[in-house]
């Protein structure tokens, strides 16, 4: 079959042609945000109208079209899935056994305010993880023990969908600015040390930020010395370490160090008045005899263990090594796609192969690194076997059922969108804003990440582009390939990817729209920050760029 050539303007004009590749997307907005639409149904229509644009107004022969969106879907289902499925799983075994309530004790006892319980395991513990795994295993852990510990679940998703933005260009080890200085061919520790100039500046306000969406700005004002320590820890960490050694561990140190500032705070100070949301009964947990040592070291052993594993399934040279285990690692190109799509001028110089390889590393995957550390936690839960563990994932398998559907169907809208070029043409729209364009890159990462749920995709989808419109724009190149990256993390916590996962981890499957809803404004508001921001650090705030 003949290569089939990309067209980023086959309606004659880049605003037509952009103004339709966007009926997908507008689908999608609608039916969550309006409709209040379940996120399978949302996302069927989406396809349905993604499909239909590709084939008729770009061209793309329905073969490619067909085999694409099932790439897209079977990358949902690996690795993003098996992530899903295996952190919920770990979160799962942890009620089952009861150890559950010991947990729910040692942070009530280092704290029961609401807004505390947010910022600890949301905002730092969050971090933590995505830094090590990334790819929705924060929130969905971070979510789970949320709703756990008694929030309500549309406050158990909210607050990790919120949280998880300040660390996400640094997610799993770092690879997100990895892959965009790969796709731009600008050293990754350039483009780590301006990300560095950038995001701290927002990660500051993270916790303020977290707490005044569950209580408001005067409630939050009570427990400012926590969110001085925790947002100042956390930015200090993150620019220092972005700035100075790379990608690779401002997540992971920025997240200890909140962690450790606010441990040491809570042993001298505790706010004046604890607050709970309306409605809540007063925490009954302090009754009784206090969880010994033990029994709290015990209940917390599948987190640790976790954490560990996914932290060491991080590490490149680990990775390496497992990747070197014979049979770990099957690579084959995709039927129907590899080979039979090209990219074309202004995304590429030159026309080029799309290809479209799948890669199953069943060993080296991080779900794969949560299933064994699932497994080696069960000796530590009281009473458990490895019989209950294997039925609580079969259970819980079942139970996601739904959020698997979506998750897949949205990545296969993705893909779709990317092979046909209608993501590409919506790339080049942003472009045709001349001088204005440093206001607008953050939106193109915000975009991409909108679409594949990833910043490490976003990045690859546009920070190619970013680079060579910013040099025909008179723009810093590395300032518009960092802000992609910048820009996508305020774009996580509305891909729907990312409600889905929160949905799944709250018991809130079917409305996906209420939670679109409730994190949208927050969104915008911390993309216009990073877009206002970029547009000064183009011009006359130029003296905070680093310079090599």
């Amino acid at each position: 079959m003949e290569a089939w050539h990309q067209l980023y303007a086959p309606l004659g004009g880049t605003i037509v042609s952009a103004l339709v590749a966007s009926i997908p997307l507008i689908a999608l907005f609608y039916m969550l945000a309006f409709r209040k639409s379940k996120g399978h149904h949302a996302a069927i229509v989406a396809v349905i109208c993604a499909f239909l644009c590709a084939v008729i107004a770009w061209g793309m022969p329905v073969s490619i079209a067909a085999s694409s969106f099932v790439y897209g879907a079977a990358f949902g289902l690996f690795p993003i899935i098996w992530i899903v499925i295996t952190a919920v799983w770990v979160y799962n075994m942890t009620v089952d056994s009861g150890d559950f309530e010991y947990i729910k004790a040692s942070i009530a006892r280092l704290t029961d305010d609401r807004r505390l319980q947010a910022i600890f395991i949301a905002f730092a513990f969050g971090s933590f993880l995505e830094g090590t795994a990334g790819f929705g295993t924060p929130v969905a852990i971070t979510a789970a023990m949320l709703a756990g510990l008694g929030f309500t679940p549309i406050y158990a998703a909210g607050m990790c969908l919120i949280a998880n933005t300040a660390p996400v260009a640094f997610g799993a080890i770092g690879v997100p600015v990895i892959v965009a200085g790969q796709v731009s061919g600008i050293s990754d520790l350039h483009i780590s040390a301006y990300v560095g100039h950038q995001l701290p500046l927002l990660s500051i306000f993270v916790p303020m930020w977290l707490c005044c969406a569950m209580c408001g700005f005067k409630r939050a004002l009570e427990v400012l010395p926590a969110i001085a320590v925790a947002g100042c820890c956390f930015a200090a960490s993150q620019f220092f370490f972005s700035t100075y050694h790379g990608p690779t561990l401002p997540d992971i140190m920025s997240a200890l160090c909140a962690i450790v500032g606010l441990m040491v705070l809570l042993r001298v100070w505790k706010p004046r008045a604890i607050f709970r949301f309306e409605g809540e009964p007063a925490a009954k947990i302090d009754d009784g005899p206090a969880p010994t040592t033990g029994e709290v070291i015990r209940a917390w052993s599948p987190f640790i263990i976790l954490a560990v594993m996914v932290f060491l399934w991080g590490l490149p040279q680990f990775k390496a090594l497992l990747n070197s285990v014979p049979g770990s690692v099957i690579t084959f190109a995709w039927p129907g796609v590899d080979g039979l799509v090209m990219r074309t001028a202004p995304i590429v110089p030159e026309p080029s192969v799309y290809a479209a390889k799948f890669t199953l590393n069943w060993l080296s995957a991080g779900g794969t690194a949560i299933l064994i550390g699932g497994f080696l936690a069960v000796p530590f839960m009281k009473g458990y076997s490895f019989g209950r563990a294997f039925g609580c994932l079969i259970k819980t398998i079942y139970v996601l059922r739904f959020p698997i559907l979506t998750i897949s169907l949205i990545l296969g809208l993705a893909y779709l969108m990317n092979y046909s070029g209608m993501s590409s043409t919506l790339g080049i729209a942003f472009t045709m804003t001349g001088s204005a364009y440093p206001f607008f890159a953050p939106l193109l990462g915000w975009l991409g990440v909108f679409l594949t749920g990833s910043d490490t995709s976003s990045n690859a989808l546009f920070c190619g582009m970013q680079r060579s419109t910013a040099e025909v724009v008179g723009m810093d190149p590395t300032l518009a390939v960092a802000s992609n990256s910048s820009g996508g993390v305020t774009g996580k916590m509305i891909s729907p990817q990312s409600i889905s996962v929160a949905t799944a981890a709250t018991g809130m499957v079917g409305q996906e729209g209420n939670l679109f809803r409730f994190a949208l404004p927050h969104s915008i508001a911390m993309t216009i920050i990073i877009c206002v921001l970029t547009y000064l650090q183009s011009g006359p705030l130029s003296w905070m760029l680093p310079s090599f």
